[in-house]
């Protein structure tokens, strides 16, 4: 029977367990495969280990991404805001996105409406406050936030699902080629944009967004 150091890869005496070692290990399942991939026994087979022993350092797959989601916001640094509420407010909401950016599978563990990052909250406290001190309510506040955050958060999902897509097609894509095929007669914009799609939808655009978004929803609140 194949050892576990056999099946992972790994000769010699298994690396020392400790808590550290598990969220490094997580760490790197989880920018691999996602939050789907991870799993304790998918830790325990990493760290050449078993689920029990893992056990004895993190309570479940639950306080394992508590940890990973205090570990990644800790190690962010808070830049330096606007001092005026509409400004600070846009600031804010585009550092939000570049931090989830890099980590597309913090997005889809937030997106869970669960766990959070007591440590990024500061950064959900700052959205509040600056559309407050806007004039918005607390309550016009709180919808300001969620718009921000389900507009962030569908445009990191799209990008990263995109980017994991296109990496492993070889051929190309199925949207595209029904794009070139359509019929002028029927689709006349689709089929004129057809050639320039993937350029256009590809842009970085959030900024500009999030700056639209913000007014729009003040002029709406009449502030």
């Amino acid at each position: 029977m194949a050892s576990s150091g056999a099946e992972t890869g790994r000769i010699g005496r298994p690396p020392r367990l400790s808590r550290a070692a598990i969220i490094s290990a997580a760490q790197r399942i989880l920018e691999q495969d996602g939050p789907e991939g991870l799993s304790m026994r998918r830790v325990a087979k990493e760290l050449s280990s078993t689920a029990m022993s893992l056990y004895h350092h993190v309570r479940d797959k639950d306080e394992l991404l508590l940890l990973l989601l205090e570990e990644h916001a800790r190690r962010t640094p808070r830049p330096a805001l606007p001092e005026a509420p509409r400004e600070r407010l846009v600031a804010t909401a585009c550092h939000l996105h570049d931090v989830l950016a890099d980590c597309p599978w913090i997005v889809e563990v937030l997106t869970s409406d669960d766990l959070t990052a007591v440590s990024a909250l500061w950064m959900v406290e700052g959205i509040l406050d600056a559309a407050v001190g806007c004039g918005l309510s607390p309550e016009q506040a709180v919808h300001v936030y969620r718009s921000i955050w389900y507009y962030t958060a569908g445009e990191i999902l799209v990008r990263a699902g995109r980017n994991r897509r296109y990496a492993e097609l070889d051929r190309p894509a199925y949207r595209d080629q029904a794009l070139a095929a359509l019929d002028p007669a029927d689709f006349p914009r689709l089929s004129a944009l057809a050639g320039q799609w993937p350029e256009l939808t590809l842009q970085d655009t959030h900024r500009q967004d999030i700056q639209a978004i913000v007014d729009g929803l003040l002029q709406q609140a009449g502030v």
